[in-house]
């Protein structure tokens, strides 16, 4: 049920997900503009809900009992449920105590249910719904606020529409269409950084959720995470806030929003919601539990970095147990400003694409500006500088570029799209990053097989074998033969979720680089043969097929 959508970058991070946005975006199709004879702001009590009138073209409803979103009414269309479903935290809280207070031309709704606080608030003009959350420990297991909408509303006509069969390939949430495709609620492509908002728009009205800045949730700015789905009996809309799939960080806990449900007449949602351009001195003083305003928030800014390989884009993460935020460094000069920081230290982490080549402590204070000079990044912290007989890809810290890459972001690996997961390397074919899998199994391509030669000088010599790796399933990790003459030992696993990856549209998981230690005895010596690399996968854990152990490979070289 999704609007007749084509991914359409707008700005930097941000995606329009609809073929009508530039139309709608014409004579006043932002969230902010008030139809011609708007209504009166303000709410009133049904007695089973607290209705809210924005005063522009929108109505809602919250659950008096538990502070479930009830309705969702644009020009008079009711947007919200499917499946006699509401809106809501997770699967919904239950009861709650839900209040709700009026301040001039903001008007909040508080939800409490045991630990955990929930807020929505409307601003008079607008069609906009404003939303903080609040978890303060794990009674409740996840944090995601789902957005119910109706179906027959847009059109369901798109890559994650999923519920076009009852065939499952994968547990209970990855189907298979007729034609062999595969779909799944966890496909979206996009990583928390890529986006800004996300949702559906038929031309002449858009729904969407314009994310927050995630600085309470967990994943850092790679994450990938479901955005939204949609099926025959109607659509979800979610902003994640944690999510335990394939989660590399403890989860933290406190404030996180504003986060906005906000229709528009077809166009993409203001730039001014957007994360870290969204303005809210208007709820400075509304008592939402946890929330610190502009002046008790810091930046971070640095004059620029040295030693990149400007092929690729660098991020700049900072992290603690509190908090993470992150910004783009300026391909020109690697500029940086980080702003909107909590107080606290954090660990400053650089990444070339998604490879974190170098690191440092920063302190951040309430309205000041935490100011570092060039950061120089050692050649030694890029393993792409290292001298290599021969290397396929190059790393990233990601597996983009070896084969099914890029479709394994919004694909299961069983899918029709996919070219076969065997087949060997041939080093000097040109073709060895692309004709490489991306993803090793032991039940599937283990024994994958490298060719490649040698000189007679670089035959006389041990060498240096590497493997990186981004993620793993059930320990999978990988051993090498070298001409059936040498063996290395089975390495230990390293820490990566426990959860799937591979089969759910995320490689990202912890960077970790194998070295194995080949003798020079386990070489060819006559220059004219092939020698003969297989890397196999190990573990004794893990089901079978793709859910058998298994990898994904961020490059592989031979150091000189």
């Amino acid at each position: 049920m999704s609007g007749s959508e084509s991914h359409r970058p707008v700005r930097r991070r941000t995606f329009v997900l609809g073929t009508a946005a530039a139309a709608g975006s014409a004579a006043l199709a932002g969230p902010l503009a008030a139809p011609a004879a708007a209504a009166a702001f303000g709410y009133t009590d049904d007695g089973s809900n607290y209705v809210v009138d924005t005063g522009a073209n929108l109505v809602f409803k919250v659950s008096k009992s538990t502070g479930d979103l009830t309705s969702l009414a644009y020009r008079g269309t009711e947007y919200q449920g499917y499946g006699g479903m509401n809106s809501h935290i997770e699967s919904g809280l239950g009861s709650s105590t839900v209040t709700i207070a009026r301040s001039g031309s903001t008007i909040l709704i508080s939800v409490t249910h045991g630990t955990l606080k929930h807020y929505y608030a409307a601003r008079s003009g607008e069609n906009n719904v404003y939303l903080w959350t609040n978890k303060a420990d794990t009674s409740v297991s996840a944090t995601r606020y789902i957005v119910r909408v109706k179906a027959g509303l847009f059109l369901n006509d798109q890559p994650d529409s999923y519920t076009y069969t009852t065939s499952t390939v994968e547990a209970s949430d990855v189907f298979a269409k007729s034609d062999g495709q595969t779909r799944s609620k966890h496909y979206s492509k996009l990583r928390v950084i890529d986006y800004d908002h996300i949702g559906w728009t038929t031309g002449s009205v858009g729904l969407w959720i314009v994310r927050s800045n995630h600085e309470k949730a967990s994943g850092g700015p790679f994450y990938r995470s479901l955005l939204r789905h949609q099926s025959a009996d109607g659509g979800g809309l979610y902003e994640i806030l944690y999510y335990g799939q394939n989660q590399t960080e403890d989860q933290r806990f406190g404030l996180q929003g504003p986060y906005v449900i906000a229709f528009t007449d077809g166009g993409a949602p203001s730039s001014a919601l957007f994360p870290g351009t969204l303005t809210t001195s208007w709820a400075d003083s509304l008592g939402i539990s946890g929330y610190v305003g502009a002046s008790g928030r810091g930046r971070v800014a640095g004059v620029g970095i040295t030693g990149r390989d400007t092929a690729y884009p660098y991020t700049v993460g900072l992290a603690n147990s509190s908090a993470q935020y992150w910004g783009s460094a300026r391909s020109s000069d690697g500029y940086f400003s980080i702003t909107g920081v909590l107080p606290g230290t954090y660990t400053l982490t650089v990444h070339k694409s998604e490879l974190a080549v170098y690191s440092t402590q920063v302190t951040v204070s309430a309205g000041g500006t935490t100011t570092l000079n060039s950061i120089a990044i050692p050649s030694s912290n890029d393993p792409g500088n290292a001298s290599a007989i021969w290397r396929i890809n190059d790393w990233t810290g990601t597996p983009s570029g070896f084969k099914n890459a890029e479709l394994m972001t919004y694909a299961h690996p069983s899918d029709v799209r996919a070219t076969a997961w065997t087949g060997n390397v041939v080093i000097g074919s040109g073709n060895e990053t692309s004709a490489f899998p991306c993803y090793l199994w032991k039940d599937v391509n283990s024994g994958l097989l490298v060719y490649f030669k040698l000189t007679a000088a670089q035959a006389a010599a041990a060498h240096t074998l590497r493997i990186g790796v981004t993620t793993a399933y059930a320990n999978g990790r990988p051993q090498v033969v070298v001409n059936d003459a040498w063996t290395s030992a089975i390495p230990s696993p390293p820490t990566q979720p426990s959860t799937r990856s591979l089969t759910n549209g995320s490689y990202r998981g912890n960077n970790h680089t194998f070295t194995y230690s080949v003798p020079a005895s386990a070489w060819l010596t006559d220059t004219g043969q092939y020698n003969v690399l297989r890397i196999n996968v190990v573990s004794g854990s893990g089901s079978t097929s793709y859910l058998s152990a298994g990898t994904a490979i961020d490059a592989i070289d031979l150091l000189a």
